[in-house]
Formats: structure tokens, C-alpha cells, sequence
């Protein structure tokens, strides 16, 4: 398959690359990282209504621009490779993409709109303590009392879930396992009975948090489609999420790549730079087969996402566990080639090795897809 990026979506990139070297540098994303929203409010402001990228794959009849993932994928990989800190991620790729699978219509008309104006900040409160990405990650609880459902639990590695204005909540009826009784919930971050509290991590780039989930009692309204029924949605919307991070971490292995070379021809020993040594001659040509094959495979994702091909969930977990491993490969060969001053905060390649390492196992590590790549296979 030849796949190139035709004219409007070539502008799409190159817009977004001009944007992001102006307010998305590594000074600026320095900067914002040491606060406690991890992102700025006026240059989200500006990406909401200036540029409209929340918008991008939001049906028009809510808001949106009606574009497609291969238009999203175009944009996330020049964001990965800025390291743009702001709620995109969470607020589209997660919380959107639950609404648009799995909400009704009344739930869309509501929340969508705001999200594609960028005005409202959503998120996906998924996984909890036990470390898992599939369904058995799923162990709050939601009871029926009269109308209404009551939610508890704990939701940990929320990404903005300190921020979020509006949470995407996965609950399970009592006394149900793996992908049965599993439900989805929109809730309003401000409810009463939710507790919401900032992680610090390795990663400073991505905040994320704990949500406490004390009797939260919501209406019949907030139910996401079918009682029990919410794994179909949630699972396509994880999906969709692995296929995004993909382009994110495919942008960031492009970067090290950049720096990487820029760096070996400035850096001087022995008399001569050091990118005219065949060991850093082999490590670069290594890391840019990395980049492009990782590019390929997260082009592919996006493409199957776009046209809701019957393989996405195969193709998403396959450029998930290969852009993870081609990300923290790049970030790590370009912190060896750096030296020690790589691993200093005024050299970019650190803030990369970090969002690598934390990509790698968010959604999921390349084990974890392998074996379901492995099991669409068989």
C-alpha cells in the first residue's frame, strides 16, 4: 500500500508544526510540566478556537470538523514529536471517542459540542490498582438504587483526571467477571462523592491522577448504552486510544532522531565529529529504520480506523507494541549518543526518555498486544 498524505492534510501537519515550534518548545513544555495542570490554559485556549483540533474527529452534527483518524494520526505525530502538554489526548482520543462509540444521542449533543470547542476537558477513568488494561481492569462497582446507579471504586493513572471537567467512568454490576456486567458512565468531575487527586510520575509531560469514587450516585441519564453491555464500546474505544498513542510515540522516535543526528554533527572528539564514527553511524541508520517502520504500521492503524476495518483491533495493538519499542529504543539510543548532558534537563532527548518509558506501558506494554495480536491470528 503507497499511502501519502493529500494536500489538506499536508497543510494540517504543517500548521500544526509551525504552531507547535512556537508554543510547544522544549522551554515552554519545561515550564508547564512543573505545574500542577501540567498544561497552559491560554495555548489551550488558542488550540480549541483558533486551530480546532479538538474538533477534528467530532461528527459535524456535534460540533466537529467530521475529519477522519488519518487526519488525527497527521496531528498527533507532529504533538508527540513537540511534546505538547495540554488535556488533547484525554479529552479526545479518550473521553471522545468514548462518547462518539458508545453514548447516546442525548449524551453527544451534550457533551460533544464543548469538547469540540475545546471548553469542556474530559477523560477515561479505566484502570484501577490491579495494574490491567483488559477487561478484568475493571473492578469499581455500579448498583442499581431505585433509578439511579451508585459507583465506587478506585480509578488510578487517570490521565487529566485531576483537571477533566467531565469523567468517563467503566463500572461493573456486582458479582460479574471479564468483559460481562461491565457499564460506562458519564459523570461530571464535580459530583459529589468523587475524590480527585494529582500523581506525581515519571513522565511530567502527562498528568495523571486518582479518582475516589465514593457512592457516587448519578441518574439513569449517565449510562452509556446498555446496562452490561459497556465493554463492546470500551474496548473499540481502547482501540482507537492505542492507535492515536501510536502516532504520538512514532512522533517522539523522530524527534530523538532529529536531535540525535544534529547533535553527532555538532559534537566534537578526537579532532572530528562524532557522527563520522561508524558505531553512531549504525545506531542512527538503526533508529531511523525504527521510525519508519513504526511510521508504517501507525499510518496502517490509522488508515483501518478510518474506514472501521474489521482488523482494527489487530492493526492497533500491532502499532501499539511496535512504535512503544521503536519510541524507547530511539530515546534510549539518543541518550546513549548524547552522553551524560542527555540525561540533563536543558537537552530535550530527557523529557522524550521519560513520555517513552510511560507511553511504553500505557494501554497496555508490546507483551500485552503481541498476545493479542497473536490472538486475532489464531
Amino acid at each position: 500500500m503507497k499511502f501519502e498524505f493529500n494536500e489538506e492534510q499536508q497543510a494540517l501537519r504543517d500548521s500544526a508544526s509551525s504552531f507547535l515550534k512556537d508554543h510547544s518548545s522544549g522551554d515552554h513544555v519545561r515550564k508547564v510540566m512543573e505545574s500542577e495542570t501540567g498544561y497552559d490554559a491560554d495555548v489551550w485556549r488558542r488550540i480549541g478556537t483558533e486551530l480546532g483540533w479538538p474538533a477534528v474527529i467530532i461528527p459535524e452534527e456535534y460540533g466537529g470538523l467530521g475529519l477522519t483518524y488519518v487526519e488525527l494520526v497527521a496531528l498527533l505525530e507532529e504533538m508527540g514529536g513537540a511534546l505538547l502538554c495540554s488535556p488533547f489526548f484525554s479529552s479526545v482520543c479518550l473521553a471522545g471517542n468514548a462518547l462518539i462509540v458508545g453514548g447516546t444521542e442525548e449524551q453527544k449533543l451534550e457533551h460533544l459540542p464543548g469538547i469540540a470547542a475545546g471548553e469542556t476537558t474530559a477523560t477515561l477513568a479505566y484502570t484501577e490498582e490491579n495494574g490491567r488494561w483488559d477487561a478484568g481492569a475493571v473492578e469499581a462497582v455500579a448498583k442499581r438504587d431505585g433509578s439511579d446507579f451508585v459507583l465506587s471504586g478506585t480509578k488510578t493513572f487517570v490521565p487529566d483526571g485531576h483537571t477533566a471537567d467531565l469523567l468517563v467512568v467503566a463500572a461493573r454490576s456486582e458479582g460479574s467477571e471479564g468483559e460481562e456486567g461491565i457499564s460506562l458512565f458519564v459523570v461530571p468531575a464535580d459530583s459529589d462523592g468523587i475524590e480527585r487527586r494529582w500523581l506525581p510520575t515519571m513522565d511530567q509531560t502527562r498528568k495523571q491522577a486518582e479518582v475516589k469514587l465514593g457512592d457516587v450516585r448519578v441518574p439513569a441519564a449517565a449510562l452509556m448504552g446498555e446496562e452490561g453491555g459497556g465493554w463492546v464500546a470500551l474496548s473499540r474505544t481502547l482501540d482507537l486510544a492505542a492507535v492515536a498513542l501510536s502516532a504520538e510515540q512514532i512522533g517522539g522516535a523522530n524527534k530523538c532522531l532529529d536531535l540525535t543526528v544534529e547533535y553527532a554533527k555538532d559534537r566534537i572528539q578526537f579532532g572530528r565529529p562524532i557522527g563520522s564514527f561508524q558505531s553512531i553511524k549504525h545506531k542512527c541508520a538503526d533508529m531511523l529504520l525504527k521510525v519508519e517502520s513504526g511510521r508504517s504500521a501507525s499510518y496502517y492503524a490509522g488508515w483501518a480506523a478510518s474506514v472501521d476495518d474489521a482488523e482494527l483491533p489487530a492493526t492497533a495493538s500491532l502499532a501499539k507494541a511496535y512504535c512503544s519499542d521503536a519510541y524507547f529504543k530511539c530515546a534510549s539510543e539518543a541518550l546513549q549518543i548524547h552522553g551524560g548532558v542527555g540525561f540533563t534537563w536543558e537537552y530535550d532527548i530527557h523529557m522524550h526518555f521519560k513520555r517513552a518509558k510511560a507511553t511504553e506501558t500505557f494501554l497496555g506494554n508490546a507483551a500485552y498486544h503481541r498476545e493479542r495480536v497473536a490472538g486475532h491470528i489464531l
